[in-house]
């Protein structure tokens, strides 16, 4: 009887062994799936800080932020909802999402603040159950002009998430070509005080100026916090070696520079000229990947224009096919995903 069995003991043994190996693969896949996200992830970093010219994380180590910004809230803020981030999240592996809340213009913080404020915190929350960060950007080409309103609204904001390690803040999205020192300077320094009041440790950001391309007349005088950062922006279709050049010299110079906004067009974004540049953009990712310099890019919507992300007509719920990626939108996707 047991000569019967032992060709179905064999059986089952071979099934079982089987079972065995697709278990530990399986496990093992698993493993790495968590392990990516939980490298990206706040749980993972915690709160950061600045260290030299460096984003560094809650054990000491330097890390590179890569995540994608809004376009405008007051103008496509649809785009940015708990579908689309989670997407961006699971599908793109961005680690930083940015809230570009307009201010100056139609429908921004100064005419409707009620509504623009309600949907920052929308994102901030979207960002907190996420496991990402999210910077809180004053999109606003005149900050200084309305400083009681920016020192309201970052007082709110800080005051009630300034617990959370998720909270970057962006307190003046791109200054015009005004004077650091007369200017610009004071307004950081208020804004500063106004968010330290509240949340002591969180990364401030802040915009340098001739729309955030002249960080070295802002690194002339730097100001004297700890976790503070300056921003840069550029365009690859418009913004080249000249700049790159430039930027790495501060940088080896100990400035701490983050990119909260670049696109793959022109300046403007891609109105004008539809073109996108790929060749230059590769050149920048690759200086900033060397350097660990932490970026966003512009933007998510479907706007017409070359540096839009999606298709216009694309969903606004994230899980976007190929078609509903525009150029730009593959472009960005393959970086974070693959660089």
């Amino acid at each position: 009887m047991v000569k019967h069995l032992l060709p179905l003991m064999k059986c089952n043994m071979n099934r079982l062994l089987k079972f065995i190996i697709i278990l530990f693969l399986s496990k093992a896949s698993y493993s790495m799936s968590v392990q990516k996200n939980h490298l990206n992830s706040v749980a993972a970093n915690g709160h950061l800080s600045v260290k030299g010219n460096s984003l560094i994380n809650q054990s000491g180590d330097n890390i590179q932020l890569k995540g994608v910004s809004s376009f405008w809230l007051n103008w496509h803020g649809e785009f940015s909802n708990a579908s689309s981030i989670k997407s961006l999240k699971d599908d793109w592996g961005i680690s930083i999402f940015r809230a570009a809340m307009g201010v100056e213009e139609e429908f921004g913080y100064l005419e409707n603040p009620l509504e623009m404020v309600k949907k920052v915190e929308e994102i901030i929350q979207i960002c907190i159950k996420e496991n990402i960060y999210i910077i809180v950007d004053y999109h606003a080409h005149a900050a200084s002009q309305n400083i009681k309103e920016a020192k309201k609204f970052f007082s709110y904001i800080s005051k009630k998430y300034g617990a959370y390690p998720n909270i970057i803040y962006e307190v003046w999205n791109e200054p015009l070509k005004i004077s650091w020192e007369d200017e610009i300077r004071p307004y950081m320094i208020e804004l500063i005080k106004t968010i330290r009041a509240n949340d002591k440790d969180n990364i401030i950001l802040l915009g340098t100026p001739y729309w955030c391309q002249r960080v070295d007349e802002a690194y002339k005088n730097p100001i004297d916090e700890k976790n503070i950062m300056y921003t840069a922006h550029f365009y690859t279709g418009t913004h080249k070696e000249k700049l790159r050049d430039n930027l790495d010299e501060l940088w080896k110079a100990g400035c701490p520079i983050f990119i909260s906004e670049f696109g793959v067009s022109i300046y403007d974004g891609g109105t004008l000229d539809k073109n996108v540049y790929l060749e230059e953009a590769d050149l920048w990712i690759d200086w900033m990947k060397k350097r660990k310099i932490s970026w966003l890019a512009w933007s998510l919507c479907d706007k017409n224009e070359s540096s839009a992300l999606l298709n216009p007509g694309a969903t606004i719920y994230g899980n976007w096919n190929e078609n509903e990626l525009s150029k730009a939108g593959k472009y960005i996707k393959n970086k974070i995903n693959n660089n």
